[in-house]
C-alpha cells in the first residue's frame, strides 16, 4: 500500500494511527479572550476613552464616540471562529440612554472600511439596538449563524444613537466557538 493512505506499511507492518479529525470548540465562549489585539482598531474614538474599555468588564469606562455619533470598530481575531451572538452593554449603567447605540451594521472579513466607504458596502447583517438590548441582564442578540461560519474580522459601523452627540458604549461580548483547523504537530514523520 502507498504510505499514508491507511492500511499497511511498506514494510507490511500495521499502518501507523492516522491523526484524528480537527473538532469545532465546544460549546460557546466569549470569543474577545481571542482577539489579535495590535489588529484591532477604532475610527473616531474619544482617546480619553478607547475601545481597548470595552472588554475590561466596568461599563464607566467602556468607550465613546469623539466628533459625532458615528463609530467604525473592527476587531481581528487570532484564527476563525464562529460568531452566535453579540452583546452591547450600555455605558454607565444606563446614565445617559441618549448616548446608547441604535443601528450596527456588522461587516464580515472587512479590512480598512473607513467612513468614506463603509455606507457602500452591503453588511452581513443589521441589528437596531434598543435600551433593553443593552441591559446588564439582556440576552445576547442571535445573528445569523450562517453568515458567521467562517470569520476572521468584525467591522461594527454604528450609525447612530438615541440622540446624543456622541455614542457610548459600555462593554462588548461576542459570543460563539472556534473552527476546526489542523494542529501540524499531530502529523508524525513517515519513512
Amino acid at each position: 500500500m502507498f504510505q499514508g493512505l491507511g492500511g499497511a506499511t511498506a514494510n507490511g507492518g500495521p499502518a501507523a494511527a492516522e491523526p484524528t479529525p480537527a473538532k469545532d470548540g465546544e460549546g460557546l465562549i466569549n470569543l474577545c479572550d481571542m482577539l489579535d489585539k495590535p489588529m484591532c482598531y477604532a475610527r473616531n474614538e474619544n482617546t480619553s476613552y478607547p475601545l481597548g474599555n470595552l472588554f475590561i468588564g466596568d461599563s464607566r469606562l467602556g468607550m465613546q464616540s469623539d466628533a459625532d455619533e458615528q463609530l467604525i470598530i473592527h476587531l481581528t481575531f487570532q484564527e476563525f471562529v464562529k460568531v452566535k451572538s453579540i452583546k452591547f452593554s450600555e455605558w454607565n449603567m444606563g446614565s445617559n440612554p441618549d448616548m446608547n447605540p441604535v443601528n450596527v451594521h456588522i461587516h464580515i472579513n472587512r479590512n480598512n472600511l473607513g467612513f468614506e466607504d463603509i455606507e457602500d458596502v452591503d453588511p452581513a447583517q443589521t441589528i437596531t439596538l434598543t435600551a433593553a438590548d443593552l441591559q446588564e441582564v439582556s440576552d445576547a442578540i442571535d445573528l445569523y449563524y450562517v453568515k458567521f461560519q467562517r470569520v476572521k474580522s468584525l467591522t461594527f459601523f454604528i450609525e447612530d444613537n438615541a440622540g446624543a452627540d456622541i455614542t457610548a458604549i459600555g462593554g462588548l461580548q461576542i459570543m460563539g466557538r472556534t473552527v476546526a483547523t489542523t494542529n501540524m504537530n499531530d502529523f508524525k514523520k513517515q519513512g
